[in-house]
Formats: structure tokens, sequence, C-alpha cells
């Protein structure tokens, strides 16, 4: 289906004359022979627009309830139904009342797009997602209603809708555009003269960027080797990260360049509040939506990971928020400490203007407080312990220093043993009062008298904080190094049993165990064939209990079929059908789509940015091994077929010049016969007439043989029916080569009546091929010996000859197709078909087929069929 096209009637401010630019436009198309349905015009009642409006078709609009008040909103699938060439929806970036599928009319405007429906729209420059804190720092007023870039950038044409500032006033005060209350509303706030024109300004620039993006998408870029901008905007919790995003991704666009999102996951991230959190999410997602590539990244040094990060990825330049002057102890602030590690970056650091808030660089709050009694139980006994020690190194008159040590090593186990900060720092200072009670002088107080141990006392506090503090860091990157270990041991583990499986629901199960195991929630899977779903596949969770049953019960498949049929994510935590309870996204490559996968939000709990980020990387993963899969069945099936081809041809080349031989004896005989029919005597007719029936005979068997390929190639159902093997012999020794009459031919049959379930028609074609190979390769006068007899489970058939036999490399190729042995000089007339096609029935029917030597001479080829018992008037035969 081809994508429909999209035309967007772009201005400045409201008022400028957008819907009746649009409804012109569609005057025009409907003029031309297109046709047009309004989808949706917002009744500005302006008398002029509503005017221009009559004569067209129109949707009516769905109304909804909210909270008790009724909306009139777009009705995306009564369009879809009606699917018109082109249909008019005004206000592009209008948000939908909740409960409509999609939460952006935007998204309406794509899945009408993705039908193969033309599209005409409005759109103001305020609304465009990238714009946003410019028109804020111009008008003073936060848009809540925005579209992400993308959508107009991909746009296939924007119209200008342009107008004087002092017109577009002008209409304001003569009532044309707002009643008289909004209309002094509006002259007080967004309607002044001077933000008008940075308003148009802006969207002349914007309109003139997206013209020459245009132009270059219809050129071919000439320029062989061109290294493309690579741009990394630094992402966090903070309020400034979405300005910051914004900022790059116009850099993005003016630079032409590929743009990567990278959040770094730091030690202490785990006291980000529930709402730092949510705007991380947030923010990571806002980023996403407007095209970025989102990295996560762990470790610690903030500094160290983007530059690391920038080398390995290649990036260029680096967009990142404005950081406090603050500087370490070398007196270098973060922004000159990231220049030194990556001198070749170009970085461009974004203003945040409003107070109270800082920037990209975190200032970490105290970390939070993990107070348990065991652990301040182990605080007091490691204190205890070392004061105990303490005491008897000075009953022993140790020197001070020694007893020092050992409340010094105290913090330090103190820290290995308990989990919070708090307790090193607990264990610091109760180390220093207790070396001061019990070992310093005045003893048993808190006074001292040597002005020397105010500074040991200051040390060894000092001391213990620190060696504390750097033994909580080893732990926590010893933690961080044992995360990064799991999640880089769980795409391992991914892609190895992702490699394994050899079918699609076997990869599709894989990739179902992965994500159960890595997110801990239920996943179900919609396998794919020809564009169609498949029944539902549920993966539970460990812990989980939930089922196939449980889950069919939310009636969730739609969402499922909404998601295969527009290539999107849709469901829980997106834009699109949020009222569901699985987010459901699908495994594909390109635009070819495998599967369709939900996941369980039933819990309530969003996917972690890093579980995103490896969730994505799983799908991508099992994208590629699905498309390795289906490349190899679609190979397999060409070799297949390639194969079969060539036995055709080879059947046609064999059959054109072995027929030869019949037909011209035929034809050839018959001639004789017609023209010296009075001068042969009886004995000579006799001669020819044997050629002639011996010939067409032979041409018979060949015919059947070809008759009986063809229905095995075309996987035709085989008749099978019961039937006793004793009837297909007597059956097909009445068809048998005629030339049997110069053999002796032995029929040895087990008294016991052998039920078989075949294809009888096929079964007495084989005996018929085997009985006649015997005749053709033994010599006149020898005997053919036809035996049936029952094997445990199975009938076994053997047709014996005492001829010179064959040779072992024969043997190995007897059933092969078109051989055929040379020790006849009558074989150049045998295609070599007969035993082959008799292997391809014996095996059809679940039976085998071998030759093997006589004693003393001679050849036994030999079949066996799985036997069936039938009841015969309460007798089992």
């Amino acid at each position: 289906m081809h994508q429909g096209k999209l035309r967007i009637y772009f201005g400045y401010a409201a008022g400028v004359g957008k819907t009746y630019a649009m409804l012109q436009g569609a005057q025009e198309a409907k003029a031309n022979g297109i046709e047009v349905v309004l989808g949706y015009i917002e009744p500005h009642a302006r008398p002029e627009t509503s005017q221009l409006a009559l004569g067209f078709e129109s949707i009516s609009a769905k109304e909804m309830t909210y909270r008790g008040l009724r909306f009139s909103e777009f009705d995306l699938d009564a369009t879809l139904r009606r699917k018109p060439q082109l249909v008019l929806v005004d206000e592009l970036a209008h948000n939908n009342v909740t409960g409509s599928r999609n939460k952006k009319r935007f998204q309406d405007i794509e899945e009408l797009l993705r039908a193969g429906i033309d599209v005409y729209t409005t759109l103001n420059v305020q609304h465009i997602e990238s714009l946003m804190d410019q028109v804020q720092q111009i008008t003073d007023i936060q848009v809540n209603e925005r579209i992400p870039d993308y959508v107009f950038n991909e746009a296939d044409q924007i119209k200008l809708v342009d107008i004087e500032p002092d017109d577009l006033l002008e209409r304001l005060h003569k009532g044309k555009i707002y009643n008289k209350v909004q209309a002094e509303r509006a002259l007080n706030n967004f309607f002044t003269l001077e933000k008008l024109f940075a308003l148009r300004e802006i969207a002349l620039l914007k309109t003139a960027d997206q013209v020459n993006n245009l132009a270059n998408k219809q050129q071919v870029d000439a320029k062989v080797g061109f290294a493309k901008e690579q741009i990394l905007v630094c992402v966090s919790s903070s309020p400034s990260s979405p300005i910051v995003i914004r900022a790059a991704v116009r850099l993005a666009a003016a630079f032409k360049a590929e743009l990567t999102a990278l959040y770094v996951s730091e030690e202490g991230d785990e006291s980000l509040s529930h709402e730092e959190r949510k705007s991380l999410r947030q923010n990571l997602r806002l980023a996403e939506q407007l095209g970025a590539k989102v990295s996560v990244v762990y470790g610690t040094g903030l500094a160290e990971q983007i530059s690391e990060y920038a080398k390995t990825s290649h990036i260029t330049k680096l967009v990142i928020g404005k950081t406090p002057e603050k500087r370490n102890f070398g007196g270098v602030s973060f922004i000159d400490k990231l220049g030194q590690l990556a001198p070749e970056l170009d970085i461009y650091i974004i203003p945040y203007t409003k107070a109270g808030y800082q920037n990209f660089s975190r200032i970490r709050k105290f970390p939070t407080i993990h107070f348990t009694f065991s652990d301040l139980f182990k605080t007091i006994m490691v204190l205890f312990a070392c004061t105990l020690v303490g005491l008897i190194f000075d009953y022993w008159k140790f020197n001070v220093s020694n007893i020092i040590t050992i409340y010094i090593l105290g913090v330090q186990i103190n820290a290995v043993i308990t989990r919070g900060r708090i307790f090193s720092v607990i264990s610091s200072v109760l180390s220093v009062l207790c070396f001061n009670y019990f070992f310093t002088v005045p003893y048993f107080s808190f006074e001292v008298f040597n002005n020397s141990y105010p500074v040991t006392f200051a040390i060894m506090l000092t001391a213990g904080l620190i060696t504390s503090t750097l033994i909580k860091r080893i732990q926590n990157q010893v933690k961080m190094n044992a995360e990064k270990s799991y999640r880089t041991e769980l795409l391992l583990q991914a892609n190895k049993d992702l490699q394994i499986p050899e079918s699609v629901p076997e990869i599709l199960s894989a990739t179902a165990r992965s994500l159960t195991h890595l997110l801990e929630k239920d996943v179900v899977v919609y396998p794919v064939e020809n564009e169609v779903l498949q029944n539902a596949v549920f993966f539970p969770a460990t812990q989980s209990n939930q089922t196939l049953e449980t889950y069919q019960r939310l009636k969730e498949n739609g969402v499922a079929d909404w998601v295969l049929h527009n290539n999107k994510r849709a469901g829980a935590t997106t834009n699109t059908l949020s009222a569901s309870k699985y987010l459901y996204l699908s495994v594909r490559l390109k635009n070819r789509i495998f599967a369709i996968i939900g996941v369980s939000m039933l819990d309530g709990i969003e996917i972690e940015p890093f579980e995103k980020s490896v969730f994505l990387s799983i799908l991508g993963e099992a994208g590629l091994a699905l498309e390795k899969e289906v490349l190899r069945s679609e190979q397999q099936q060409t070799v297949i077929e390639m194969k079969q081809e060539q036995l055709r041809a080879n059947l046609l080349r064999a059959i054109s010049h072995d027929l030869r031989s019949p037909l011209t004896s035929i034809s050839g005989n018959a001639k004789l016969l017609m023209e010296n029919h009075n001068s042969f005597n009886e004995p000579r007719k006799l001669e020819l007439y044997s050629y002639i029936y011996d010939d067409s005979m032979w041409l018979i068997s060949l015919i059947e043989n070809l008759l009986a390929v063809t229905k095995l190639e075309s996987n035709v159902a085989l008749n099978l029916q019961v039937n006793s093997i004793e009837e297909a012999i007597t059956e097909a020794l009445k068809h048998v080569d005629r030339h049997i009459n110069e053999h002796q031919l032995k029929t040895i049959l087990s008294d016991e009546v052998l039920f078989a379930k075949m294809d009888s028609a096929l079964i007495v074609q084989v005996i018929i091929n085997i009985v006649n190979n015997a005749i053709k390769y033994t010599p006149k006068g020898s005997t053919i010996t036809l035996m049936a007899e029952r094997l445990k489970n199975s009938i076994q058939v053997e047709i014996a000859d005492d001829g010179e036999g064959i040779s072992d490399v024969a043997k190995t190729k007897i059933f092969d197709l078109f051989y055929t042995a040379d020790k006849n000089p009558d074989s150049k007339r045998g295609l070599g078909i007969g035993l082959s096609l008799c292997k391809t029935i014996i095996n059809s029917h679940s039976g085998e087929i071998y030759v093997k030597d006589n004693k003393p001479k001679g050849t036994i080829i030999g079949f066996n069929l799985p036997l069936v018992e039938v009841d015969i008037n309460g007798w089992k035969s």
C-alpha cells in the first residue's frame, strides 16, 4: 500500500488564515477530480471560513465524555472506513481527549497516511517541539500541545500562510479572529507587535529550512565518503534537560547530523526520588520522540564516561547544559576536564535561565540513609572490640600510635560489614571519642590537656572518613561492575540462545524467555505469517500467576493487530491505546515484521532506561535471527525447487531420447505389416506383433511410472486404505512383463492374512517395477521368487532372483533417479526411474526398501510396510 502525502499549512500565529488557505487548496483539489472529505475543521465561527467549507462531504465528529464534559473529536475509524483520496484535518498539534485511541492528533494523521490517504492539516510555529523554548522565551507562555519535529520534517509539502503582523492585529481588533473578550486577553499577552514579528521570523526560517531539506531529498548527494556529523546530547533527570535536548535537535537539523542521547548512570543513582526517575524517563522519551538514538552507560566519573563514549562512537559535537562553576582539588571545572579528556570535541553549552535549578552536572543530594539496628549493633561491636584491643595494648605499654591504627582498622572493617555511609561516619566519630575517653590524659573524660591531641583527633577522624569513603566507593564500583557484567551476560546469553534454535517458533520462544528473565514480567508473543497475526503464546514470569486464559480475558489482541498494521509500538506507557495493560512492540527488520511481543505492565512499574535499551537490543537480535532463519528456509526451498527443475529437465531429456526407439519400432513394424501383410507368413507376423506389443507395454509401464512420479511430486494425498498384501501381489502379477513366462515364478505367501494401510495402486506399481526389473536383468530360465511374511509389526515383501547379482557399488545407487545398470544390452531402454519411484512410494507409506545379495547367487529387493490388525467376525487378523 502506498503512503499518503501530507501537506501542512504553516503559520506563526492563530488567525493568519491557515484553515482558510487549506480549504482553498481543497477546492482546487476537488476541481481537479480528487475525492475530498472534511475530517475535522475547528469551529472558529469565522464566516469566510465557514462559507468556504460548504459543498464538501464531511465526517461527523465523534462525541466523547470526559469528567462530565462533552467533547467533539475527529473520528479516525470512520475516516479509515470511508477512505477518501484526500481528507482535511485541522489543528495537527491537538491533544485528543482521554479515552481516544491516540493521545495526539498527529498520530491519527499518521494512521491515515499509512492507510494511503492524503492529508491537509494546519500548524502554528509554537507547536513544534524543538522550538518550544524559543517561543516560550519570546511569549512567556508554555505551549502544551506540541508535535515531534519529525512530523514536520517528513511532510511532503509545507505551505507557509503569511500575513503582516500589523494586518493580523487589525483583524484581531475587528473581531475576525476572537470575540471581544478573547481578543482583549490576546492583545495583553500573545498578540503584541514585537512577539508577532519574532514568531514570524522563526516561522520563515523554519519554512526555509524545510524547503531546503525537501530539495535535498530529491537530489543524490555526490559527495562520496562524506563524513556525517555525529551529535551527542547529555540527558539527566534535571528540569533543564528538555531544553538541552531541543537545542540539540535544532543543532542536528542545522548540521544534518545524527543525534544520540546519552544518560550516564553513576554511583548514587539509587537515591533518585520517584519524581526524578519519572522525569528521567520523560526526558529520554522526549529525546527518542525527537529522533535521537538513546544510549545508557554505567560508571563513575561523569566526564570520563562522556568522553569515552564520544571517542568510541566517533562523536563530533557535544551538547550539555550549563554546569555550576564547581572545581575539584586541582582547580579544574567539569567543562575544563571534559575538554582535556576529549579535546577534539566541539562542546555546546546550553544555559538555563530559570532560577533554583541546576543543570546537567547533577548536584548529588545526600544518599538515602539506610539505618538498621543490625548495622548499628555491628558498629558498636566493632568499636567495643577496638577499644578492648586498645586497652590490652595500653596495658602492654604499646605506643599510642598503635592504638590509633587499631581504631582506623576498625573503621575500615565497619565500612565493609555495614551497608550505609552513616555508619562509617558514626564509627569514625565514636572512634575518636573512645580514643579520647580511654587513652588520653585525663583518662575517662573528654577533656584534653595535651595541645597535640586535637590535631591527632582531626587526623584520626579524617583518616577514618577517607578510608571508609574509599571502601564504600570500591564496594559501589564492585556492585556497578557486577551489574555491568550481569547486563553484558544477559545480552550475550540472549544472543547465544537466539543462535541455537532452527525454526521461527523456537527463536520466538527463546526471545520471550530472555525478556521474562530480564524484565521479570509476563510476555505474550503473536507470531506473524503472511502479515496476519497467529494465536498468542504466553510466557509467564517466574513468580507470576497469570495464564494465557487470564491474558485473553483482557481482549488486547486488537492492540497487537494495530501494531502489526502500523509498525509502531502501542499500549501501556505509550501515546497510542495507552489504556492497555501490556506494552506491544514488533519484532522486525527494516519493514518486515516477524512477530508482535507484548510485555505486561499490570504491576504499574515502567521499564527502566537500561532495561529498555537491553529490551530493544534483544528484539533487534531476534529480528536478525528470524530474518536469517527465514532466508535459510527460503534458500532451502530455492535449492529444492532447483533440484526439482533439474530432475524435470533430466526426465524430459531422457524421455525425448529414449522414447524414439520403441516408437520407431512400433511405427516401423506396423508399416511393414500394412505394406507386406500378404507376403509375410504367420510366424513372421506373430514376431512383428510381439515386437509391437512389447514396445507398447514398455510405453504403458513408463507412463504409469511417470503418472506416479507426478502424483507424489504434486503432494497429492495418498488414498490410504486397509488392504490385503496378497491382493496387491495377485493384481501386480497380472500386469508384469509377458516375458515372465520365460522364467520360473514362485510365490511364497504367509498362511496369515496380512493387512497394511496403503494406496493399493501405488503398491501394485512397486511390485510390478521390482518383478520387471528381475525379468529384465536375469537370463531366460532363471527363477524369480516372490515372498510375503510377517515380521513382528510389519509386513516384509521380497522379490529374489538367481541371476548374476549386482555389484556393491550398484547397490548404493540402484534406488537413485535415472540410474541404470550396464550389464543388460537392452538397458538403454530403461530411464532409471522405476526403482527410484519404488523407494519414494515405500517411504511415503512409512516403510523401508532395501537390496541385498541372494545366496548362493542373485539379488533380493524387498520392502517393509507397517502391519495393521483387522477384526474379521471377531477374529483378529
